[in-house]
């Protein structure tokens, strides 16, 4: 894994990694090595640049989540931040394992710092066992089946596939006859309008052609000094009729 500095605006991003080694540089001069059972947070805030990579002594192995989570208003434009964690809570449950790297859920909080009331888990069902976890009904959740397979109340859940749960549930049963492992996000309904474009997260087109444009400019987002090579440079912008 090789991908050169690029910046980022008004999110999070959540690294969780099943297997494997990324190493994280970014334009405060924080680095890290984020390994299976900890989690890397960056708070872009009002803009930051970082690049992230394989290191050199690696397993030869790679798999992993990363997750994009939108800043709420009052905190998109906050200074830029990183933190690694380096455990996040695990907690044995019957039939199964939880880790919760992102917000609370079986009676344990993850230390990663967040700005929503999200909830980022990983569920190991132990092979032919159900795992029962209880939900905050007024959240939404969904779920995806990241290794081997696994049933929701008896019925199969696709690999691949986000499974959107809704609201008004306050728990589930996940089952797997082979043993598996299902990443459960969630949290309260999201209650802005946000637009995406890149890396970008912001609520009107001219936020994203300014950050573009400090982008290319050498503004704004600061320097990956680690980085050696050069950094990606910003796509076309191209305005979509309505």
């Amino acid at each position: 894994m090789d991908v050169a500095p690029h910046p980022h605006i008004g999110l999070q991003t959540v690294t969780w990694l099943l297997d494997g080694e990324i190493l994280h540089d970014d334009s405060l001069g924080c680095e890290s090595v984020a390994r299976p059972g900890g989690v890397n947070v960056m708070t872009a805030g009002s803009g930051i640049a970082h690049a992230e990579q394989t290191p050199l002594v690696n397993s030869r192995r790679l798999d992993g989540v990363q997750l994009w989570v939108a800043l709420p208003d009052a905190h998109r434009g906050r200074e830029a931040a990183f933190q690694a964690v380096e455990r996040v809570p695990l907690i044995e449950q019957p039939g199964g394992v939880v880790q919760v790297f992102a917000g609370s859920l079986v009676g344990v909080s993850s230390p990663a710092v967040h700005y929503s009331g999200i909830v980022g888990a990983d569920l190991q069902v132990h092979r032919g066992e159900t795992l029962e976890v209880g939900l905050d009904p007024f959240s939404e959740h969904a779920l995806v089946v990241l290794q081997g397979e696994a049933t929701l109340e008896g019925q199969p859940l696709a690999a691949q596939q986000l499974h959107y749960l809704g609201q008004d549930r306050a728990s589930l049963h996940l089952r797997s006859e082979t043993g598996a492992r299902v990443l459960l996000i969630g949290g309260p309904v999201f209650p802005e309008k946000v637009m995406m474009w890149w890396n970008f997260v912001a609520r009107t087109a001219e936020e994203i052609a300014a950050a573009r444009e400090d982008w290319e400019e050498h503004r704004r987002f600061g320097a990956v000094k680690a980085y050696k090579g050069h950094r990606l440079s910003a796509p076309d912008l191209v305005r979509f009729a309505h």
